[in-house]
């Protein structure tokens, strides 16, 4: 038996309140997780994981509420996101707490960074203008601060800790560029390839600098290297679907988590 179209219908909004509609936003997220779990793992990278995860589930329901109340109205949706993201706070606090009580060491100074990057992008949110370039990288950038905590919380040294984290910001800041050119081009609009090539090799150099610090190891340099050589490809070729262009930002962030764990463990 079919179940009634009203049900199928309020699955649906539910859906669309709880759960983010950007799937990039999914990849900024879990790629700092998986590099923190595999290079520095303990019972405080799982704690901070969770949080990391209810904060990045909580910033749709967020947005709803902020702009509701932005315009001035209070909507039936209004009060179920405000009960999501009451659920996702509790979830995230409870996941610091947790490893507040394990870490071996400190693990806040990341936050102070993060922070007015989360709120750029909340702001953002709360006056529909999420797609501008500046609010995408400070979303997306913000996430990478994961970690930073999970290894300090590891009792890494910071510099060795905001390394992995530079890392993801570099892979943020290189593909908002590149895709925001896709999808121009989709669209037919001027894409400035020679801003995209520019942005990929400031990256490169900085990433660079880290590994010649020796706060970072040299595969994390080929992984945002080999980001440069996607962009070059793709904007050689025509325009592709937006399925096909997310598909290859998450196996390019993959092998840059990868890269940059196999890296961290080898000393390369």
């Amino acid at each position: 038996m079919t179940e009634p179209a009203t049900v199928n219908s309020s699955r649906t909004r539910w859906r669309s309140i709880a759960l983010p509609t950007e799937h990039g936003g999914w990849g900024f997220t879990l790629e700092p997780i998986l590099l923190g779990l595999l290079v520095a793992p303990s019972p405080a990278a799982w704690e901070l994981s969770v949080a990391a995860l209810a904060v990045f589930l909580a910033r749709r329901p967020t947005k709803l509420v902020i702009t509701d109340l932005v315009r001035r109205r209070w909507l039936r949706r209004t009060s179920v996101a405000l009960g999501f993201v009451g659920g996702y706070g509790a979830l995230a606090l409870a996941g610091l707490a947790g490893a507040v009580v394990t870490a071996e060491a400190a693990f806040w100074s990341p936050l102070l960074v993060a922070a007015p990057l989360a709120a750029i992008a909340l702001y953002a949110d709360s006056q529909s203008q999420s797609r501008g370039l500046v609010p995408e990288i400070a979303g997306s950038s913000s996430m990478g601060a994961t970690v930073a905590m999970i290894a300090l919380a590891d009792g890494w040294e910071p510099a060795a800790a905001f390394g992995l984290w530079a890392v993801l910001v570099a892979r943020a800041v290189t593909t908002v560029v590149l895709v925001r050119g896709q999808i121009r081009r989709v669209h037919g609009r001027p894409v400035g390839a020679g801003r995209i090539y520019a942005t990929q090799g400031l990256t490169v150099l900085v990433v660079a600098a880290g590994a010649a610090a020796e706060i970072l190891p040299w595969l994390s340099v080929i992984a945002i290297a080999a980001i440069g050589l996607v962009a070059y490809v793709s904007l050689q070729r025509p325009p592709a679907a937006a399925r096909v262009v997310g598909w290859t930002q998450i196996t390019v962030g993959l092998c840059v988590v990868l890269l940059t764990a196999v890296g961290i463990r080898a000393g390369w």
